[in-house]
């Protein structure tokens, strides 16, 4: 049998947390431990029916809650928390999305003022189908119904920020946070500079699903079941949050405009990849502009997310990301889910 060390948490209704900073951990863990959590959804399980809209069952700002945060022990300010994504599993045969006034990426909000009305606040409910790896979109005026294939995510990870400062859970940042991009499934590794004695990772806001951008504010949002992997890198913290699969590197940068968003994630995979194959700057900016690509987090929240993504495959087999955390902690996945 193997000595993986296996914990489980599972926070109360009134445990869960919607900031990124500030409060005391949940829980504590060495690095290498496998850790059993649960999630609720953004609206907190509130909204469970087409009759439930969020503006009368849900009281801001207690939205997208988190579960965590989770201490990391030895971690300090200047490391690498490594998050492996084991496994993202819908906790319910049902999940939810919803048009709101003044949020989302077409319609006037708050920083976007128009005179015209706001959108009407509609809620759909998904039936979800673990077994057949699929969610029901049911038109709520009429047409054809769309089954849609499953791609769990977890559009909030992220540790607490420097400096003392406490976010909303809402906001991304530096700090990762309410990132919303559907490349932080299972499989990934996510990696965040440690600001704070322990890391202090916390994660929620669980999506069946997710297009690029999530366009109109929410995501098919759902409860989950979710197991992940810590591990720790002394030193090498990376300025913000960057993901690695088998087959792409990632950098993520959340700000407005978009186009700066999209600039810091530009610059970071650029300078990433100059780092890792030892060319310089402007090489890299050359390979990855013919060869990188530029999904869409959220251009929704409070900041906004752009992904720079690179294929490994470019950067030759001497680019080793970490000493090799993503394989090794591939690897533990593997075990642990091989004696489950």
């Amino acid at each position: 049998m193997s000595d993986l060390e296996v914990i489980a948490l599972s926070p109360e209704q009134e445990q869960l947390r919607y900031t990124f900073g500030g409060g005391e951990p949940l829980l504590r863990v060495q690095q290498g431990t496998v850790v059993e959590l649960t999630t609720e959804d953004c609206f907190g399980g509130r909204v469970r029916s087409a009759e439930d809209l969020p503006s009368q069952v849900c009281e801001f700002p207690y939205l997208n809650p988190v579960t965590g945060p989770i201490h990391v022990e030895g971690a300090e300010p200047g490391d690498t928390l490594a998050v492996h994504l084991v496994e993202i599993t819908p906790a319910r045969d049902w999940a939810v999305s919803a048009t709101f006034p003044h949020f989302g990426a077409l319609t006037a909000t708050h920083n976007t003022a128009m005179l015209h009305e706001p959108l009407e606040e509609v809620v759909w409910v998904y039936e979800v189908d673990r077994k057949r790896g699929t969610c029901l979109f049911r038109p709520r005026r009429g047409g054809p119904e769309v089954e849609l294939p499953l791609d769990p995510m977890h559009g909030t990870i992220g540790v607490a920020p420097a400096g003392g400062e406490v976010f909303a859970s809402i906001t991304p940042g530096a700090h990762g946070g309410n990132m919303d991009t559907p490349e932080m499934r299972a499989g990934t590794t996510a990696y965040f500079r440690v600001n704070v004695p322990g890391g202090q990772l916390s994660l929620g806001d669980g999506h069946c699903r997710q297009g690029e951008g999530e366009v109109c504010g929410t995501a098919v949002e759902a409860s989950m079941r979710t197991v992940v992997v810590v591990d720790l890198i002394k030193g090498g913290g990376p300025a913000w949050p960057r993901i690695e699969s088998d087959e792409y590197l990632m950098s993520t940068g959340s700000t407005r405009p978009l186009e700066d968003a999209y600039r810091v994630s530009q610059h970071d995979l650029v300078t990433w990849a100059a780092q890792l194959t030892g060319w310089d700057s402007l090489d890299a900016y050359q390979l990855v502009s013919q060869a990188g690509l530029a999904p869409a987090g959220n251009v929704v929240d409070t900041n906004y997310t752009m992904v720079a993504k690179l294929a490994k495959k470019y950067l030759g087999s001497g680019a080793v990301v970490a000493d090799g955390a993503h394989d090794r902690l591939r690897e533990t996945a593997a075990t642990y889910l091989s004696q489950r």
